[in-house]
C-alpha cells in the first residue's frame, strides 16, 4: 500500500448518507495495488521479462492514474507508473523481437495477428497519452504509432482496422474489433504535436476513419462512445449528427439514480454461465459515459453529466477506494483477483472523469 495523499471518504455506510466528496487517495492506492500485483501475476508475465499490457488492469491504470498527480501533488509519473511505461516502450523498441501475447496454435488460429494488432494500438494509446503534457511526442510514442499503422489491416470488410483479440470476452475481447480501432483514433486525434496532419500517414487516418464512419451505425453503445472520445480530440472523425446521434442515445439510458448499467450499453450479450447480467448502475459505464460527455462537449452543470458525477460520488468503496462494475462473461466473485478486473477498469476511468470534472 502507498502513502498517498487521501481526501475525504466517499460514502458514511454507518450513516447510509452519502458524501459529496470521493477519496483520491483511496483510488490511487487501489490502482497501485492492482498494478502491482498485475505485474507479478504468472499469468501476466510475457517474454523478455515483460508483462502483458491488459484492456481491462494496466491499459486503464496506464492512461487513468496520472489524473490523479495534481489532487496527491504528485510532481510527474509515480514509480508503478513509470514501471508500466518502461515495459511497453521495452515491447515497442523490440517489436520485431518479442513474442505475441497470445501466439498461434492449433486450438486457437490467428491470435498471433490478434495479439498483433491488439498490443500496437495500446502501445501506440499508452505512450501518445502520457506524452500530452509535454505538447510532443517522444521517439518511443512515434515508433509506437508506426508499429500500429504496420498492423492495420489493408483490404477486407475490416480495411483500416486491427486485428483485436476475440476471446468471446465482452466489453474487450469479444466482438470488439471496432472497440480497438476506436481506440487507435483516441491515440491519434490526442496525439500532441500536430501528429495526424503528417502527409506519411495520411493514407492511415484516411482508412481507419473510413473504417469508423462505415461501420459505426451496427456498433453497440459502449463502443460508439469511445469513438466520440476520439472525435473530442479528431473533430472531423466524425459528422456533427453522428455525434448528436450517440450523445442522444447514451443520455437515454441513465438510469433514476444517476449511473449508467453496462448491462444497457452491450447489446443482447449473454453470459457463458447463464446468469443474468448485472442491470444496476456501475461504475465502468458511469464513468466511461461521463468523461467522455464532458470530452465530447457537454457543459459542466448538464443535468445528465452532473447527476452521473454523483453518482460516482457516492458510489465509491469505503474498503478500498475502486468502483464496482460487474463482469458480462460470467457472475465473478468480487473479492476474487479476476473479479475485480472491471472495477479496475471502472477506478480508472472514474478519476479520469472526476478530475476533468473540476
Amino acid at each position: 500500500m502507498k502513502n498517498v495523499v487521501c481526501g475525504i471518504l466517499a460514502l458514511c455506510f454507518s450513516c447510509g448518507a452519502a458524501s459529496a466528496q470521493w477519496d483520491a487517495g483511496k483510488a490511487a492506492s487501489y490502482l497501485d495495488d492492482r498494478i502491482e500485483w498485475w505485474m507479478t501475476w504468472k499469468s501476466a508475465a510475457r517474454d523478455h521479462d515483460t508483462f502483458c499490457v491488459s484492456c481491462h488492469t494496466s491499459a486503464p491504470y496506464a492512461i487513468g492514474r496520472s489524473a490523479l498527480h495534481t489532487a496527491l501533488g504528485e510532481k510527474g509519473v509515480s514509480a508503478d507508473e513509470r514501471k508500466v511505461l518502461d515495459n511497453i516502450t521495452k515491447r515497442v523498441r523490440m517489436w520485431n523481437d518479442v513474442a505475441p501475447f497470445y501466439p498461434d496454435s492449433e486450438k486457437s488460429p490467428g491470435k498471433t495477428a490478434e495479439s498483433r494488432g491488439t498490443e500496437s494500438v495500446l502501445n501506440a494509446l499508452i505512450l501518445s497519452w502520457n506524452d500530452i503534457p509535454a505538447g510532443k511526442l517522444s521517439a518511443d510514442s512515434k515508433l509506437a504509432l508506426d508499429n500500429m499503422w504496420s498492423e492495420q489491416l489493408k483490404s477486407g470488410d475490416a480495411k483500416g482496422a486491427f486485428g483485436w483479440l476475440q476471446f468471446h470476452n465482452a466489453p474487450f475481447e469479444g466482438d470488439s474489433q471496432y472497440y480497438g480501432a476506436a481506440l487507435a483514433a483516441v491515440a491519434v486525434g490526442h496525439a500532441p504535436g500536430g501528429y495526424r496532419s503528417s502527409p506519411a500517414i495520411a493514407e492511415n487516418i484516411a482508412a481507419l476513419r473510413g473504417y469508423l464512419v462505415r461501420e459505426l451505425n451496427s456498433q453497440k453503445p459502449i463502443d460508439k462512445l469511445i469513438v466520440l472520445w476520439a472525435a473530442a480530440g479528431w473533430p472531423d472523425l466524425l459528422p456533427e449528427s453522428d455525434r448528436k446521434a450517440i450523445v442522444a442515445e447514451t443520455v437515454a439510458k441513465q438510469r433514476e439514480d444517476g449511473g449508467f448499467s453496462l448491462s444497457t450499453l452491450v447489446g443482447p450479450w449473454k453470459r457463458r454461465d447463464n446468469t443474468p447480467l448485472e442491470a444496476k448502475s456501475d461504475g465502468y459505464a458511469t464513468a466511461v459515459v461521463a468523461y467522455t460527455l464532458r470530452q465530447a462537449g457537454v457543459k459542466q452543470g448538464d443535468p445528465v453529466l452532473e447527476r452521473s458525477l454523483q453518482w460516482l460520488k457516492k458510489n465509491q468503496e469505503v474498503s478500498d477506494g475502486r468502483w464496482l462494475a460487474y463482469s458480462l462473461n460470467k457472475e465473478r466473485d468480487l473479492s476474487s483477483d479476476p473479479g475485480r478486473f472491471m472495477s479496475d477498469a471502472a477506478t480508472a476511468y472514474a478519476v479520469m472523469a472526476l478530475e476533468t470534472a473540476k
